[in-house]
């Protein structure tokens, strides 16, 4: 089937159409630039580069499998679709493929096919059978990331990759919120330091919240002190806060990229004897929630520095830190 242009606009920065349609005929009125603008802006960028690969999967599905219809999609195709999926993809991602083609038919217009009951039941099916518990991360505990600290570099790297962790733990940050953080967004007061997080994954209009990070007991793990190290140390005073770093050892005007949040944490664990393949980026928020749940902390104490809105999310990392803690085999006398 040939596919023409998008009406929902392209994914910035790739020219590549989020939802391709049909051949048809063009509006009477084409919508104003800033419409499509404001449209295109409805949605974070990886979500729409995520759709825009999906939708492309989908079509070219259909394409191997008959020149089957992608739009309109009936249901018994989407149904065979994901069903053939399953072979390779675990069911989050399934369902990230099902709001893709459910977007290009209501870009299009259309009923989407996804709430076929054929769909619905299939995908049911696909739950039941693989299961749905998530595959996380190691949490990084406060012995860990002590352990990681001492296990960091000499020189530059050394004091970047000390004030990332230490910071990124402290605020329980994701790994995009912690390298898209500039220097102006912290500010250092005589109680800590006032870090503002301008947008996040749940913060996508940019409401923006203040965090709070105390300083530390111990010079070599605070937080605050190693931030202040890495700012002198790389002489940055605006732009972006973390920063690539040459093997000349000259800091890079460019943002780090969030996959080097995960390469950095997955060095310094494997350094500190850890499993690196059971660390990543999101290691450090974790064993935020996780060790303050060990170390007595409230539900509500760890949603605010976290910013979690769902109780039932930071519950599986308090779950994890209260095992041992509130444990009735404890009271057995073993």
């Amino acid at each position: 089937m040939k596919l023409e242009t998008a009406i929902i606009g392209t994914v910035e920065g790739t020219g590549t159409d989020l939802v391709p349609l049909p051949s048809a005929p063009l509006p009477a009125a084409p919508l104003p630039e800033a419409v499509r603008e404001y449209v295109r802006a409805s949605k974070a960028e990886n979500t729409l580069r995520g759709y825009t690969s999906d939708w492309r999967d989908f079509c070219g599905w259909c394409e191997s499998h008959g020149s089957l219809c992608p739009l309109p999609a009936a249901g018994d195709t989407v149904a065979a679709y994901i069903a053939e999926c399953a072979g390779h993809l675990k069911p989050g991602s399934i369902q990230r493929r099902l709001n893709a083609i459910a977007e290009a038919h209501k870009a299009a217009g259309l009923d989407s096919p996804t709430h076929a009951a054929i769909v619905r039941n299939t995908l049911k099916g696909i739950r039941r059978t693989l299961g749905v518990a998530p595959v996380q991360k190691a949490p990084t505990l406060t012995d860990d990331i002590r352990a990681m600290v001492d296990a960091t570099d000499a020189g530059l790297i050394g004091v970047r990759d000390r004030a990332l962790i230490l910071l990124g733990f402290a605020g329980a940050f994701r790994r995009s919120e912690l390298v898209g953080l500039d220097a102006e967004d912290c500010a250092f007061g005589k109680d800590g330091l006032r870090v503002t997080l301008r947008r996040s994954k749940t913060d996508q209009d940019g409401a923006g919240r203040k965090i709070g990070i105390p300083y530390g007991s111990n010079p070599e793990t605070c937080p605050v002190r190693t931030v202040q190290a890495w700012l002198e140390a790389a002489a940055i005073g605006a732009g972006p806060l973390f920063r690539s770093i040459n093997r000349h050892g000259r800091v890079q005007a460019g943002r780090l990229p969030g996959i080097d949040v995960a390469r950095v944490v997955k060095k310094l664990a494997d350094r500190a004897g850890l499993d690196p393949a059971k660390y990543a980026g999101h290691s450090l928020r974790a064993g935020h929630a996780t060790s303050a749940a060990i170390a007595g902390a409230s539900e509500r104490s760890i949603m605010k520095q976290t910013g979690h809105r769902s109780v039932q999310m930071v519950r599986r990392y308090i779950r994890e830190g209260n095992l041992f803690r509130e444990n009735s085999a404890g009271k057995l006398g073993l």
